[in-house]
Order: structure tokens, then sequence, then C-alpha cells
């Protein structure tokens, strides 16, 4: 079953096409990425399957409920942590948890044992009681992601959660997002533009510029659209024997870059020329690699 089924989504503001006829499905119990750079129509696709932001065409349905028509039920059936704080800075983590409750009907009992509950998989009990504005990044990231899975939704949308957040916040939050897609059955769709984060989702859709340019798992992403390569820091004579046996290489700095077609090559070449060869080693295509060959612009350049 889909959770989520998107057909040609488009969304302009005024003369800028943000989002230009995308489509795609997650399905149901799966861990999705949509992969790019800042600008690329992330957090605008985000923003209107949450029910935030008007769709100017296209269809979606969510949890097989209609956007636009049964919005009230979509929202119930979601949980977003936006890259933006939606918390009170001026109350505690207890008190935003209960107030955003209150919305679904969770008191007393009900809303401490969800609280508990969420405690066994986040572990934010020292910091419960404290103030928003008091808590680090990663502490106030904790808490966006408790609220938004206070009432069990269906969804967990996740909009950059680690952007801005120091390495070994970003480290702590990407084990609550793995531990979340191991411990729950939630479908889980995830925006970002870290190559590490995608490694691990089940599908991945490549978005630029308002356009998806690719799609599938990352490693037959990594397959089609980059290859590895054999670094070596030749010995004298190296350069030689390459050119006479045809082999291709880029030189980058004191080390040359041979492409690979699979990690095997590698090692034959390795063994053929080892007399010739300081020292190697053999590089695993990245998803940057993968994005770069793709459009033509790495995930750091923006678009």
């Amino acid at each position: 079953m889909k959770s989520i089924d998107v057909k040609n989504l488009v969304k302009s503001y005024d003369a800028v096409q943000a989002v230009k006829g995308i489509s795609f499905a997650v399905e149901e119990g799966s861990f999705f990425a949509l992969l790019g750079p800042n600008g690329a129509g992330k957090s605008t696709t985000v923003e209107i399957l949450a029910t935030l932001l008007a769709k100017d065409e296209g269809s979606v349905t969510i949890m097989g409920e209609t956007l636009d028509r049964d919005d009230a039920k979509i929202r119930r059936h979601l949980g977003v942590v936006f890259q933006y704080g939606t918390l009170d800075n001026d109350l505690t983590v207890r008190e935003n948890l209960a107030a955003r409750g209150a919305f679904y009907g969770l008191h007393g009992a009900e809303l401490n044992q969800r609280i508990n509950d969420l405690d066994q998989l986040i572990d934010f009990s020292s910091y419960l009681d404290r103030r928003i504005k008091t808590l680090s990044g990663g502490q106030r990231r904790k808490a966006e992601i408790a609220r938004a899975l206070l009432h069990k939704p269906r969804v967990l949308m996740l909009d950059e959660p680690t952007t801005g957040l120091d390495p070994k916040s970003r480290k702590d939050i990407w084990e609550l997002v793995l531990s979340i897609k191991k411990e729950t059955a939630m479908t889980i769709l995830l925006t970002t533009h870290y190559m590490e984060e995608v490694l691990d989702a089940d599908h991945v859709v490549i978005l630029h510029e308002g356009v998806i340019r690719a799609e599938d798992s990352a490693e037959n992403l990594r397959l089609a659209y980059a290859r590895d390569t054999l670094k070596v820091i030749p010995k004298k004579g190296l350069l030689k024997r390459l050119d006479e046996d045809n082999v291709n290489y880029d030189r980058v700095n004191a080390s040359l870059h041979i492409p690979l077609k699979n990690p095997f090559e590698g090692i034959e070449l390795v063994d053929r020329y080892r007399d010739h060869i300081e020292s190697f080693e053999i590089v695993k295509a990245s998803m940057d690699d993968v994005f770069l060959n793709i459009t033509g612009a790495s995930l750091e350049e923006g678009s």
C-alpha cells in the first residue's frame, strides 16, 4: 500500500516555479528520502504534503485521503518536524508536549504514559522539565521529534532534521531516526542535502531545481551514475605502463586517479602494476558523485 502518492505536483512563487510537476510514491512502512541542495524544492514539497501550503497543480493522497478535500484527516496521520522551530521557547518540553497533546485529546495519565513511552525511544527525561530556550540544538531537535510522535502518527516527515547541528548532535539525531525506523512500523519521509543520510533509505529521489532527476535505492543509484576510483601514488615507470596499456587516469597532485568499472578491476590493476606503485586505495563512489554526475552540480553548491 502507498502511504503517499504524488502526481504531477506543481508549485510557483510568483515567477519562480519551485516544484515542476514531480511525481513519486512512498510505500507504507518504508524509509523514503528526498535528496537535493537548498532550493531544490524539498521543503516546499513537505509543506504541501503537510497541508500548510496550497499546491498549484497535481494530486496528492496520504494514507488514502485526498489533499484539499480530507486535510483534517491527513493531519491526524502526520507527524512533521520542520527545519524551523515550532516549540514555545518559554515553556518546558513537558509543557510543550502537553499543549500538543491537547489537540489530540491526550490528558492526565494517558498523556504521561505517552511521554514515558517516548522517553524510552528518545531519552529526554533529563531535560523534560527545562524550558526550550535553555536547551542545546540537539536537545531541541529531539523535543521536536517527540512532539511529532506524540499522537502516534502513521507517517513521520523530517525536513532536514540535522541542519545547523554540531557533528555530535547530528550523529545523535541520525541514530534516533534509524531507531525509529527499526522500532516502529511508521513510514518515514526525510529531506536532506547530506549524502550519508540517504544510505539507509529504502528509496531515494534526487531533486534538483524542482525536478526529479533520478530515483532508486542509494546503492543502485551509485552503481548507475558513479564509478569507484583507484587512487595510487606512482613509482617511476607507472605513467609509461598505463599509457602503453591505454588505461585512463587523471593526475591529482602527487596521485593518479583511475576510474573503475568495479572494485575487482582495481585489484587486478594493482596486481598488474604492483612494482610501479608506492601505495594505493580503492575509493567507493559517493552519493555526491552520483548527484554531480546527474545534475552537473555538487550538493554543497546548491541550485
